[in-house]
């Protein structure tokens, strides 16, 4: 295209002057490039900036912004996500199942040191059928790190969700330019849904990090067909083991790979015609099957159970297709419903009620781009590679809730299964914004200032509400539901019971301040949420029971399940006018059950 350019006679000023525009377009690309060390793009993958349409998420570039500025910016947002992390990590508490995999975690560590002897972790609980690669490694960090078992949890947790905010970054990067890179990842750090489960979900986040890994290396693949470097072959390789090795709906990645490519397989066949796009096709696969063995390594190594047996994952998603608990009841809309009962607009409505409002506009404006421009054909510059990257990255965030709507299964705790949806999500946001730059470039720099005002704006907000949630910040409601204190009544909050490590150091402040000491041996306290985060939070000289009858005082959540009790208050744990858990003196006082809500069957 530049050649093509310059090669037109000079003595044109008009000519003159795009042939210098286009040579200037070059050199900056060209310093891009050598400044991240990033390989080219294949032909097929790239489409000169003459063709590019002028409104699709596919011509959504920066160059109206330095790169070097945007990626300095992207940079300093990690870093100072980093210094939070570490600073905060100690402020999470331990939610219903924290004890449980830390427990599976140390049988991981004994399989793995007896050689495979010590096969207790094949038929714990129900935890051998999901992988234990975040249990297996906090366990292993523990035992280094000057810091208690779960506060490990906590800090590990917090590094694996900060590797998937650079993911999230460079998949941005890839797909839309700097520009496109930073706001992904802006939009990820300030999404509560994804920061807050970064620190205490030991299944879901680090599943959602192993799921955008897969994406990346699958983005990078289509981008470079038909022959994808070794690099990206082991990327893929890496991400897709990880993801399945993290639970059987890592799947979904596999899924994410090949409807792209049926979509590339359509393209070359009426191009060429079918033989010679099948063929293609072909010869562009064989090159990955030692990142599939690869793929099946890193699983093996993340879900020991998963290889034992080569059935054992088809045994998984057996077991997991149909709900595997004693169902209970959850609080969705205003009505407590059965979990296996949930309505199919589940999903969909805590999407729009928990995420911050300019991701959700950004998301799905950027979803919509993204469509645009991956149907679009060019029979110049058709860039099939880059159109089935654009189709992955829409499956990634929306085939999940698609295929969740259509089956109805049970759902609960949120969408906290769903956090894996943040990173493509974000993704898609950043290319929505790198077209509106496109789009208002024209209009000189009031227009551009207007609009990042707006948009600084727009993360502010869920920032803020982060702060004043902090450590909760996984219960955030967005204002479409009145926050926190208007989801209170129809919608689950601190469903994971976190708030019980504060009530509990509450309430032994409070009776340290008062200098009581208990009759008996130790203090007892009737708890309705997590007793195992009760009992470590609040030590040896307090036991935590179910029965209220003859306790000293009753800890329960604000959850609709936990009774409010006739009983003088102590204290409430508060965060925006809601009570996240509150402490009673029950003292000589006959208190029958903490519970409000009976068991399925009455």
């Amino acid at each position: 295209m530049l050649e093509r350019d310059l090669s037109v006679p000079l003595f044109c000023t008009q000519r003159r002057e795009m042939a210098s525009s286009m040579l200037r377009l070059a050199t900056a690309a060209a310093d891009e490039t050598r400044l991240l060390n990033v390989a080219p793009k294949p032909a097929s993958a790239i489409r000169p900036v003459a063709t590019l349409p002028a409104a699709t998420a596919a011509g959504a570039r920066s160059e109206a912004f330095p790169p070097r500025a945007l990626d300095t910016l992207a940079i300093a947002t990690l870093g100072i996500v980093a210094v939070i992390v570490a600073l905060t990590f100690r402020d999470y508490g331990l939610g219903w199942d924290d004890y449980t995999h830390s427990q599976y975690g140390n049988l991981l560590v004994s399989l793995y040191g007896s050689d495979f002897a010590d096969q207790r972790a094949f038929s714990f609980v129900n935890l051998y059928m999901y992988g234990g690669g975040f249990d297996l490694l906090a366990t292993l960090a523990a035992k280094v790190l000057p810091f208690g078992l779960f506060e490990t949890r906590r800090l590990v947790g917090g590094a694996i969700g900060l590797i998937g905010l650079f993911v999230t970054w460079r998949l941005g990067r890839r797909l839309g330019g700097p520009l496109a890179g930073l706001v992904a990842l802006v939009l990820l750090a300030a999404c509560p849904l994804y920061y807050g489960h970064m620190f205490m979900n030991a299944k879901d986040a680090p599943f959602a990090v192993a799921m955008v890994v897969a994406l990346l290396g699958i983005v990078r693949a289509f981008e470079e067909y038909p022959r994808a470097t070794p690099a990206t072959i082991a990327l893929c390789g890496i991400g897709i083991g990880a993801a399945i090795g993290s639970r059987v709906m890592g799947g979904f990645a596999l899924l994410n790979a090949l409807l792209p490519l049926l979509l590339i397989v359509i393209v070359r066949s009426r191009e060429n015609g079918l033989k010679p796009a099948l063929a293609e096709c072909g010869s562009y696969l064989v090159p990955f099957i030692p990142g599939m063995v690869l793929a099946y390594v890193v699983m093996g190594l993340l879900w020991p159970w998963a290889v034992i047996s080569p059935l054992n994952p088809f045994r998984a998603v057996e077991y997991f297709s149909n709900f595997f608990e004693k169902p209970w009841r959850e609080l969705f809309g205003g009505e407590i419903i059965l979990v296996p009962d949930m309505p199919r607009s589940y999903v969909p409505t805590l999407v729009a009620l928990t995420l911050p409002e300019l991701m959700l506009a950004l998301g799905f404006c950027g979803l919509g781009l993204a469509a645009f421009a991956a149907a679009r054909g060019d029979p110049e510059h058709p860039g099939v590679g880059r159109r089935a990257a654009l189709l992955a990255t829409i499956l990634a965030a929306v085939l999940p809730v698609v295929v969740t709507v259509a089956g109805r299964p049970a759902m609960y705790n949120g969408i906290r299964h769903f956090v894996f949806l943040m990173p493509p999500l974000a993704v898609l946001g950043g290319l929505a914004v790198a077209w509106i730059a496109r789009l208002l470039r024209p209009y000189g720099q009031t227009a551009m200032a207007a609009a990042a005002t707006v948009f600084v704006a727009g993360v502010a907000s869920p920032v803020i509400e982060m702060v004043r949630l902090h450590p909760y910040e996984y219960t955030h409601f967005n204002h479409i539901a009145g926050g926190a204190a208007g989801a209170r009544t129809n919608y689950m909050l601190d469903y994971w019971g976190l708030s019980i490590k504060q009530a509990s150091a509450e309430l032994r402040d409070v009776l340290a301040a008062r200098h009581e000491k208990p009759s008996g041996a130790t203090w007892t306290v009737a708890v309705c949420g997590p007793h195992t985060a009760a009992v470590i939070a609040l030590g040896s000289e307090y036991s935590a029971i179910w029965d209220p009858k003859g306790a000293d005082f009753a800890m329960t959540l604000g959850e609709f399940y936990c009774a409010k009790l006739d009983a003088p208050v102590l204290f409430d744990v508060m965060r925006e006018g809601v009570v996240y858990a509150r402490v009673y003196d029950i003292r000589g006082r006959s208190i029958s059950t903490l519970l409000t809500v009976r068991g399925p069957d009455s």
